[in-house]
């Protein structure tokens, strides 16, 4: 029997490291609750055109499963409630609808789901899940203990603020969904959080910078490129067109 045991002994242990460094490596790539609160309270505290309101911000992994639910104020009631739902329903399309090879954000995909369009109907192709979104018990809204997380929202939302997540490996882990602000500065804060996590390691996107950066091309309600976003005010589209540069997307951080 201890010949046995020192044979499969290295067979174990090696089998024990594969799963040990495989499987949990990619949930580590997460932030914690504690990391995700604090890099959104720093983003909300910054100039990103809009209300300058404070925020919900949403973690899906890319089974759509809620890993975690944060927001930026004080106490739960200081961002929008229905907000909370809706950065869910970005997380869950920004990770539904891109590849590891093309990043889509749910900023890029309004024009092509109006009437006539390529995508339109996508809006009402994942519902929402009702059960998951509104359960409660209500104080653990936003904590390490929200009712989301673990299970699947659902749900399509195709306006800015979902961006999909890539590790410095290029592996696409999910998505970030943010809200509670104008749709324009939503998209401007989820790409500085991103940026922030540093989980913005994209392989390309369909914007013009060929990343999934926000689209402003909609001219007498058509959009040059097809990807194109309604502008909010012009302080958001400044924050817009200079992020690119001043966060760059990559590995480099």
């Amino acid at each position: 029997m201890n010949h046995l045991v020192q044979i499969l002994k290295p067979v174990l242990v090696s089998a024990i490291a594969i799963l040990w460094f495989d499987a949990p490596a990619m949930a580590a790539t997460f932030p914690t609750h504690d990391q995700l609160q604090s890099a959104l309270k720093e983003v909300v505290a910054e100039d990103n055109g809009g209300f300058g309101f404070n925020m919900w911000a949403t973690v899906v992994d890319r089974d759509g499963v809620v890993q975690t639910v944060v927001f930026s104020g004080d106490e739960r009631g200081d961002q929008w409630p229905g907000s909370r739902a809706i950065a869910a329903q970005k997380a869950n399309t920004a990770n539904a609808f891109s590849l590891p090879e093309l990043a889509l954000s749910t900023a890029n995909l309004f024009s092509a789901v109006q009437p006539g369009n390529s995508l339109y109907g996508l809006q009402a192709s994942n519902p929402v899940n009702p059960t998951v979104i509104y359960q409660g018990p209500d104080e653990k809204i936003g904590t390490e203990q929200d009712p989301m997380v673990g299970q699947k929202p659902g749900g399509v939302n195709i306006f800015g603020g979902g961006l999909p997540l890539y590790d410095n490996e290029g592996n696409l882990l999910g998505a970030l969904g943010v809200s509670g602000d104008s749709s324009c500065a939503d998209h401007n804060i989820a790409w500085k959080l991103r940026d922030k996590l540093k989980l913005d390691n994209v392989p390309k996107g369909v914007s013009a910078t060929g990343d999934d950066n926000i689209v402003y091309d909609i001219n007498n309600g058509s959009s040059e490129s097809g990807w194109g976003h309604p502008e909010c005010d012009a302080g958001t589209t400044e924050v817009a067109q200079s992020l690119p540069d001043n966060y760059p997307i990559g590995s480099q951080h």
